[in-house]
């Protein structure tokens, strides 16, 4: 039980791709469970009506425009939190893109180097300057970088998304490893197909999208953003104190058969 205080009682964590998606929904539990959250993505409009609905909730929101490949906007995000609350705790590192499946073969090398960029480069920068902020305070903290089922087996033929998705989990368990001693937790969720703006768009332009995209899941349907957030704050919480270096799947039993 989280208590009357919520499960994220006075934490503060920053959540990267929080203008929409799973990203969004995060930064609505996380502050519902008691958290002050900074937002960080490319889309400011989004950010600041995100945050204008959580501090209507009487939460704490803080936002700051970046693009999760260029390090020092990771690092403003990071200095903004650390000037503002004093510390940071936490982080659900959520950025992420990909693209519908093309055959490796016709794989654009744009497609392959922005895959990467987001993804595998966006953990790195995120991490590398969030770890120092969580050493500085003497307190330990808690990262979440998101993955995927595509981390763990090769999914349809996106091959890249598929190579920068284990990146992300490598990167995660040798973290855990070298800074477990220190107190700082790292997790990855292997995130299954899940009802984003970006999934809906893609089902729309291929209908058929949807019956591949759940049909290997025992439940047998997309997660819902929420699903994949309540996940992440369980991780973030300290009733995850022993969990660390974990590929934790959040896929409907996907990973399971």
């Amino acid at each position: 039980m989280a208590g009357d205080k919520g499960l994220l009682h006075d934490k503060i964590i920053m959540i990267t791709g929080s203008s929409s998606g799973i990203g969004a929904a995060a930064a609505r539990v996380f502050a519902a469970e008691g958290a002050a959250v900074v937002l960080t993505a490319r889309r400011e409009r989004r950010l600041r009506e995100l945050a204008d609905e959580i501090r209507a909730e009487g939460g704490a929101a803080e936002v700051v425009v970046g693009d999760v490949t260029e390090a020092a906007d990771v690092g403003r995000a990071v200095d903004h939190a650390v000037r503002t609350f004093g510390r940071l705790d936490a982080a659900f590192n959520n950025a992420g893109w990909g693209t519908l499946g093309t055959a490796l073969h016709e794989t654009d090398d744009d497609v392959f180097d922005r895959i990467m960029d987001v993804n595998v480069r966006g953990v790195w920068n995120c991490m590398k300057q969030q770890i120092p902020a969580m050493l500085g305070h003497g307190a330990g903290g808690a990262i979440v970088n998101t993955s995927s089922t595509a981390g763990l087996f090769a999914t349809g033929v996106v091959s890249p998304y598929v190579a920068a998705k284990h990146a992300v989990l490598g990167l995660t368990r040798a973290a855990a490893a070298e800074y477990g001693g220190q107190g700082i937790r790292i997790n990855a969720l292997m995130v299954g197909s899940t009802r984003t703006e970006l999934m809906e768009q893609a089902i729309e332009a291929l209908p058929q999208l949807e019956q591949a995209a759940t049909g290997r899941a025992i439940q047998r349907r997309l997660a819902e953003p929420v699903e994949i957030a309540r996940a992440a704050a369980w991780l973030l919480s300290d009733a995850a104190s022993f969990v660390t270096g974990g590929a934790v799947p959040v896929d409907g039993g996907c990973s399971a058969v």
